[in-house]
């Protein structure tokens, strides 16, 4: 095994375990504190994404402060109102960035919607369940990377992102459905909140895949440089934008929290 593969583990956990905190501490407060958290997360989200597709300062900070301001006042709007604000910004940026205007404009929807689903996640439901979320996708990274660079194995999609192996993705659905059978036990949910967790691991992997796609379109290799060892927000955070999204999607479709008992 070489030391290369694991060069950059020091650096990746240090600023990991500061997210932690910063998560873990938005998390235990919920409400306002939470609200204000997620939306400058995703703002700064946005605000990368700006970066990657047009060179004005302006457009940047214009789009990602839209896109935070929307993602805080929607969630304090009744559903049919939240929905138009939470789209507004993703028509913006249709309309100002300079390049791949169809891209900003599924992106920016996709943050959006993703960031008012993690606040609907803790309002609804409480800590306990959000934090199954974030557990369910860093355990699905943290497998996948171990696993990955221990194992090796066929690549997943090398001309899209060049390091995932199946081994890696095979053992982030494992890592999703162990949380999963851990919260199963402790709440007293049934054994289907195994299966959706191992689903919310996949729609991660979704998510990450999406944008090392995105990333390997426009030419960088990272979507900024805010965070040392991970890249920006949004290769940090890619992965929860896919798990949070389909959550948001299947609470309208199947009883919520999953696998809960009747």
């Amino acid at each position: 095994m070489s030391g290369a593969a694991w060069g950059d583990l020091g650096t990746r956990l240090a600023t990991g375990a500061g997210l932690v905190a910063v998560g873990a501490a938005g998390i235990w407060a919920g409400g306002h504190a939470f609200h204000a958290l997620v939306a400058v997360v995703s703002g700064l989200m946005i605000w990368e994404l700006g970066g990657m597709l047009d060179r004005r300062p302006a457009v940047r900070r214009g789009l990602g402060a839209a896109a935070g301001v929307a993602v805080l006042a929607a969630i304090y709007l009744p559903p049919g109102l939240a929905l138009p604000v939470l789209l507004a910004p993703a028509l913006l940026g249709f309309g100002i960035i300079a390049r791949d205007r169809a891209l900003c404009m599924g992106y920016t929807a996709l943050v959006c919607l993703a960031g008012f689903g993690m606040m609907g996640v803790r309002d609804d439901f409480g800590a306990l369940w959000m934090l199954w979320l974030v557990a369910v996708v860093v355990a699905s990274d943290v497998a996948g990377y171990f696993a990955g660079r221990a194992l090796g194995g066929p690549k997943f999609w090398p001309r899209i992102s060049p390091k995932k192996t199946w081994s890696g993705t095979v053992a982030g659905w494992i890592g999703g459905g162990a949380v999963g059978a851990g919260f199963a036990g402790a709440t007293g949910a049934g054994a289907g909140l195994i299966g959706v967790s191992v689903a919310v691991a996949m729609a991660a992997q979704m998510g990450d895949v999406a944008e090392s796609a995105m990333k390997r379109h426009l030419g960088v290799k990272d979507s900024s440089a805010l965070l040392p060892g991970h890249g920006g927000l949004l290769d940090r955070f890619d992965g929860m934008l896919g798990a949070a999204l389909l959550v948001l999607i299947a609470e309208q479709v199947v009883r919520f929290p999953p696998g809960a008992a009747t």
